[in-house]
């Protein structure tokens, strides 16, 4: 599938030219041409032309995963791998190019030379929380689709602007809570939208235990750029000196590094479900009220959600649970579903169970997203409001007490505490 990303006039693909030539060389030329079929798409095998192009920048275990799962997709070529880390850049390549069956994979350490490759579509951004938002709104500016990890934004002023630039450049983008495309989920969603679990009137959202680092691990001495280049990989964070346990993943916890208190990594999946089984993927709570570990909230509709990291049933990670006046309904990772009453099981039959959290069909939805030029299921305005309504829990939890939240202005009411930490100061030269 090559279509310019400029003018958006479609190209002349590999099919067509191939389609030409034989039309001129069939006048011209008394013997005959052999193209294999797999050139022209046919037994299965999808065209190059046909394909879409896929670069990602910063994969690590979980990247890997997800890009497991595309490149699985027949009409997905996978051509380039950025990241600051050099051991991470060669495991992708090794990765792509036992897949492929030759050594094709191009590695950058500068995103700025993948993002000027005008055969990428698209690009899967799987770096650290703190690139997110930069790394996809680059990657929309270069003219290509996003598939971004969460959180997508570290703070609500980053899913603000992460959200208006894909919307102003006419970008396919898909945030990566692909739970929106696990049957089980999207079941426990459906008996609470369709009101055979009643009236609704609680929605409940499993996060981490929260917490917050601010203190630095020991200084270490700065590997070579070419190794692991410290500045980049610290992006817009601010400035603190190299240990080679926060390019290892040790990151996590870190405010200056993720999206505080922790809540996100979780949340950016539960809340969102939540937000869509109160259909309210356009706006978010209006009261949020911090009781130790656990934050209680309010819809403007009265529906309360409640995020909350234990008291589950043991149905696996990442459980939710919506109560009706009249049933609930629990679910979580291992596809088990607990209902009440026990008569709505039976309508789990009309989702077909997979086993754990594989994103392949969350990936699937954003390709045929591409193709079509569709809104994905987890889409910029989807993301911007269940993220922000995290961000807002958390905001609650580290002042300590009860904030409001008018989800028209997207601000706090009449709280220029809180209004102040719906941003951070992005270093030098990075900025949204």
């Amino acid at each position: 599938m090559k279509t310019n990303l400029i003018n958006n006039k479609q190209t002349m693909t590999r099919r067509s030219f191939l389609k030409k030539s034989l039309a001129v060389g069939s006048a011209a030329m008394a013997v005959p041409w052999f193209i294999p079929a797999g050139a022209l798409g046919r037994g299965g095998a999808v065209a190059p032309s046909e394909r879409i192009v896929l670069g990602a920048i910063g994969i690590g275990p979980r990247g890997r995963h997800v890009l497991d799962c595309m490149i699985t997709e027949p009409d997905v070529q996978f051509v380039a791998i950025c990241d600051v880390q050099a051991s991470r850049r060669e495991a992708v390549k090794a990765m792509a190019d036992a897949k492929y069956g030759n050594t094709d994979c191009v590695m950058y350490r500068d995103m700025f030379e993948i993002l000027a490759r005008p055969d990428i579509d698209a690009m899967l951004v799987a770096t650290g929380d703190r690139w997110h938002t930069m790394g996809s709104i680059l990657t929309a500016k270069a003219g290509k689709d996003v598939y971004s990890e969460k959180p997508c934004g570290i703070t609500i002023g980053q899913c603000q602007a992460l959200s208006d630039v894909m919307q102003r450049y006419g970008r396919v983008f898909q945030a990566g809570t692909q739970r929106r495309s696990v049957p089980n989920f999207q079941f426990a969603v459906h008996l609470a939208r369709s009101g055979k679990l009643g009236k609704l009137h609680t929605v409940h959202a499993s996060i981490y235990k929260l917490r917050c680092l601010y203190d630095w691990l020991p200084a270490e001495p700065e590997p070579s750029k070419d190794e692991c280049d410290w500045d980049r990989w610290l992006g817009p964070a601010p400035w603190r000196p190299y240990n080679h346990l926060y390019v290892a993943g040790r990151w996590r916890g870190y405010y200056d590094f993720d999206s505080g208190a922790t809540l996100l990594d979780w949340g950016a999946h539960t809340v969102d479900l939540c937000q869509w089984a109160n259909q309210a993927d356009e706006t978010t709570p209006v009261e949020y009220e911090p009781s130790g570990g656990t934050i209680y909230a309010r819809y403007a509709n009265g529906v309360k959600l409640v995020l909350r990291p234990d008291g589950w049933l043991d149905t696996g990670t990442c459980p939710v649970r919506f109560e009706g006046d009249e049933g609930w309904i629990e679910t979580g990772d291992k596809s088990q579903v607990e209902v009440y009453p026990a008569s709505l099981k039976s309508e789990m039959k009309l989702f077909t169970k997979v086993a754990g959290t594989n994103a392949a069909q969350h990936t699937r939805n954003f390709f045929d997203c591409v193709r079509s030029r569709a809104l994905p299921a987890a889409n910029g305005g989807v993301m911007r409001h269940s993220h922000i309504a995290c961000h807002a829990a958390a905001i609650a939890w580290l002042l300590g007490r009860k904030v409001t939240f008018d989800p028209v202005k997207e601000e706090f009411i009449g709280d220029d505490e809180a209004n102040h930490m719906r941003s951070r100061t992005m270093r030098e030269p990075w900025h949204v």
